[in-house]
């Protein structure tokens, strides 16, 4: 990479590390999540250690968080308020561990191991035992002097008192203000209930309680503080170690993490992190890592300080819900039932613990709101066990040569076209029965007891016929008769089996031209709007050139059904195994000239339990007398048959004034009109 280029890239991360910085530490109201700011801040370091005479004056790697707001008092600190580094696995870990031993050689090692908060750091200032001044971290140089809000905490002591030693003459604190878990929802439960905002997260809370002008309103906000450390102590504090120190700040009333461990090696300390990890969501407060740190406080002098940064101590974080990576390829996947899924081939990323490289990106419209291209940089999230999911691009590091992403013209798998009709969301494949990617499906629906009705051919069998190449589509299904010896290889499929599916088979031929249709899996096309089609074009040619208009006017078919028919006919390979099933054999008796029937075009609705038959037989009485049979209810709801435990259907047909019927009312009725239950 060229000097220029080197300088453009650490001039724009300097500029987005100081935006998200003044978001964060000035604005509290983060922007992107800790992890990804990690990301961006060790980008710019690694540059300025590959190129370190290119390195930028206002670089962050040298500074802590933003310059503080003017409305509070700034005030220095008199022992700056550093960062910590930070390593985000075990071998980061350990080579953590090997410097500092480097650099005390031949001593003991101990590590004192504490909950890393996600709050907000402060200083506290106690003299003569009095709290006389609260200080926010700031840019870690000057921070803002906020005592007033500080006293309102209430788990934080005011005065100092000790049974077991004397009050110091000058005590510096340090630790995060905070706010549980508990208090956290239960204020935005308030606040919901008022109408008032709500916060994103707990620290979000914590950070613009503590920083309000009105001291009340922190007053009104449940925070908490825990301590971390101790800055300054006159006279001396006497203890040895960082533990012992912690240790002796309860004794003032101060509260510490509700975890805290020493641990003997390095080997205990990554026992310890796997151990908080999972008891994360159980603890009280957010966490989002361990802090790790020398435990011995002469070993920590000995060990001194880096610009930014102590040696002795480090951040280790939980795995991350987010980071950044880039865009390899957008390829196109088809699912069973069409669908056409655009997946991102990423630059493999570690996210939550686990590498990704593909992510489903839902859709074209997905893609169009994220304005995602082949070559950006993007933000993955993951966070537990949720699938990862790209939620952010930056096109502050898009390459010139970004390639925007469109929807494929045809299938991926079957080179049919790809279809989506004004007002849906999902692209799909429109060669239905013949697209591979579709196969199982289209074969489940074909055989299935309201379609074709063939038994034998379940899920696994029909894997089995795949697998031997038997199936390409629907229309095999009538010559597997011609390979009787491979079938006799299934395991488990014997003479009997394959006699047995092969009559099946040769049964199904004689069907009825709904059922035929309804066996074909066009979208957006059920039972009833089978026996629509069937009753309204008689025949399949009509079918096949029935035009959007003809289409519409058929009872139970909108508008987006119609255009889903036409695109199934209009798809060669789908007409062709059409034209093989009925080559195959696939006949239905001549349609009988339509008459007006009783109930045509009325909608009605079944609920409930029926006792003497079943809902499908309720549902084909109806059907038969030209009923549309619905799952809902409505105004334009002619009848509902409620049997026993009708429920909110009940309720709404009672409100709406639709006419009902029980079970034995519902078959006198038909009775009347030459319906009967079977004998």
């Amino acid at each position: 990479m060229d000097q220029t280029a080197v300088v453009v890239q650490m001039r724009q991360l300097i500029r987005l590390l100081a935006q998200h910085n003044h978001a964060y530490y000035v604005m509290d109201q983060p922007t992107i999540e800790d992890s990804e700011y990690d990301q961006l801040f060790h980008q710019l370091k690694a540059l300025e250690q590959q190129y370190p005479d290119l390195t930028q004056s206002d670089t962050p790697t040298n500074t802590v968080g933003a310059k503080a707001l003017s409305k509070f008092e700034n005030i220095t600190h008199t022992v700056p308020m550093l960062s910590l580094g930070n390593v985000f696995n075990q071998e980061d870990l350990m080579a953590f561990a090997r410097r500092i031993e480097e650099r005390l050689p031949n001593q003991k090692i101990q590590y004192d191991v504490e909950l890393k908060f996600d709050g907000l750091a402060i200083s506290l200032w106690y003299e003569n035992g009095v709290l006389v001044r609260g200080v926010t971290r700031g840019d870690g140089e000057t921070g803002e002097v906020i005592t007033q809000n500080v006293k309102t905490i209430r788990n934080l002591p005011k005065t100092l008192n000790s049974l077991k030693g004397e009050v110091p003459q000058l005590l510096e604190v340090r630790g995060e203000v905070l706010m549980p878990k508990a208090g956290f929802e239960k204020l935005n439960a308030e606040n919901l209930e008022k109408g008032e905002k709500t916060f994103a997260n707990p620290r979000n809370a914590a950070a613009g309680s503590l920083r309000q002008l009105d001291p009340s309103i922190a007053a009104s906000r449940p925070l908490a503080f825990y301590a971390y450390g101790i800055a300054q102590c006159e006279p001396h504090h006497g203890q040895l170690t960082m533990s012992a120190s912690l240790e002796w700040l309860t004794q003032f009333g101060f509260a510490v993490g509700e975890r805290h461990f020493v641990c003997d090696s390095i080997e205990d300390v990554q026992t310890v992190y796997e151990k908080i990890n999972a008891e994360r969501p159980n603890l009280s407060v957010e966490i989002d890592g361990m802090v790790i740190k020398v435990d011995d406080l002469k070993q920590q002098k000995q060990l001194g300080f880096l610009s930014r940064e102590p040696r002795w101590a480090t951040a280790y974080k939980f795995p991350a819900i987010a980071a950044l990576t880039t865009v390899d390829q957008i390829d196109w996947q088809v699912g069973r039932t069409g669908t056409i899924t655009p997946v991102a081939r990423l630059n493999p990323v570690a996210v939550g613990g686990v590498t990704v490289s593909n992510v489903t990106l839902h859709n074209i419209g997905e893609i169009h709101r994220l304005d995602v291209r082949i070559g950006d940089t993007v933000s993955v999230y993951r966070s537990g066990d949720v699938i990862p999911k790209v939620e952010k691009v930056w096109p502050e590091f898009r390459p010139v040569d970004a390639i925007e992403v469109k929807l494929p013209e045809s299938c991926p798998v079957c080179a049919s076209p790809v279809v989506m009709p004004e007002g849906e969301a999902l692209a799909r494949c429109s060669g239905g029965l013949y697209c591979a990617a579709q196969r199982i499906e289209a074969i489940r629906h074909f055989v299935s007891r309201k379609a074709m009705d063939i038994e034998g051919l379940g899920d696994r069998w029909a894997e089995s016929l795949l697998h031997l190449d038997l199936l390409k589509d629907v229309a095999d299904i009538y010559h597997l008769h011609e390979h009787r010896e491979k079938l006799l290889t299934i395991e488990k499929m014997g003479e009997k089996s394959v006699q047995n599916l092969i009559d099946s088979i040769e049964n199904s031929k004689k069907t009825t031209f709904a059922s035929f249709i309804f066996a074909l899996g066009i979208r957006g096309v059920g039972e009833t709007t089978a026996r629509m089609l069937a009753n309204t074009f008689q025949n399949l040619d009509a079918l096949k050139a029935a035009d959007l208009e003809a289409l519409k006017k058929t009872p139970d078919v909108g508008s987006i059904t119609a255009e889903w028919i036409i695109d199934f006919f209009q798809a060669e390979h789908n007409v062709e195994v059409v034209d093989r099933l009925i080559a195959a054999g696939i006949h239905w008796d001549n349609p009988v000239a339509p008459t007006r029937q009783p109930l045509n075009g009325e909608s009605w609705v079944i609920t409930g339990t029926l006792s003497q038959m079943g809902r499908d037989q309720a549902t084909q009485m109806l059907q038969a007398l030209g009923a549309r049979v619905s799952g809902s209810i409505s105004s334009k709801t002619k009848c509902l048959v409620a049997g026993e435990k009708a429920g909110s259907k009940l309720d709404k047909a009672e409100k709406l004034g639709v006419n009902i019927l029980n079970e034995t009312d519902f078959l006198a009725l038909m009775a009347e009109y030459g319906q009967h239950l079977d004998a």
